[in-house]
């Protein structure tokens, strides 16, 4: 089977976050990745730095940042959905697999990243890793891609263990900081910061350009 990436995460900036290593190497090496992105984040609360934006413009200006972050990743298949931010832990459980499931079926990924169920800390990360979680439940087991959740909860590895995937991503460091400048509404104050202390090499920054790590979904049946 040819290889396919699936990336299914809420927010435009929780992919250059969290997994662009990943997109970067998968898209070096010459395989599809699909970013299916849930909302454009037009609840949040970072208007720039200084601002720029207001309630109003931010969602046009969250758009266009997904996109040009996915330009820097080479995601040619950007998806968004359209739901509403902020509100997914409300929505109906069936209808948001649903919407999960069509695209997955439509897909036919060998590999799915999404957000672990209860170990998202925000409530839309984890209404939408539980989403994928049960479209693929639905599902025989031997027709389910591999699922790589991202965890960021402050206790993950004592409920989870560690993290089983750990990948260098030395090699495109650039292109997910490329990828988080792209998200100027989001990250440009946070960045002016992070960037001094990558020049200092602090440990803890470095770490981010360094490796991401995933716990692969473990299935009950």
């Amino acid at each position: 089977m040819n290889e396919h990436v699936l990336v299914m995460l809420p927010h435009p900036d929780d992919e250059s976050f969290g997994v662009a290593g990943l997109i970067a190497q998968s898209r070096k090496r010459g395989i599809p990745v699909t970013y299916a992105c849930g909302t454009l984040g037009e609840m949040g609360r970072n208007m720039g730095s200084p601002t720029y934006a207001n309630r109003e413009t931010l969602p046009e200006l969250r758009k266009q940042e997904l996109i040009n972050a996915c330009k820097e990743m080479d995601v040619t298949d950007l998806r968004m959905l359209g739901l509403r931010d902020k509100t997914l832990e409300f929505e109906d459980d069936e209808y948001l697999a649903d919407v999960m499931e069509s695209i997955i079926d439509e897909v036919k990924p060998t590999l799915i990243v999404t957000f672990y169920p209860g170990h998202g800390v925000h409530p839309d990360h984890d209404a939408t890793g539980e989403a994928v979680i049960r479209a693929l439940y639905r599902k025989k087991k031997e027709d389910r891609p591999v699922t790589y959740c991202m965890a960021i909860t402050k206790n993950r590895e004592e409920v989870l263990g560690n993290a089983d995937i750990v990948i260098d991503i030395t090699d495109v460091a650039d292109i997910k900081l490329n990828a988080l400048r792209a998200h100027r509404t989001q990250t440009e104050g946070m960045l002016r910061e992070l960037e001094q202390k990558l020049k200092n090499k602090e440990p803890v920054v470095q770490k981010w350009f360094d490796e991401e790590i995933f716990w692969t979904y473990q299935w009950n049946d």
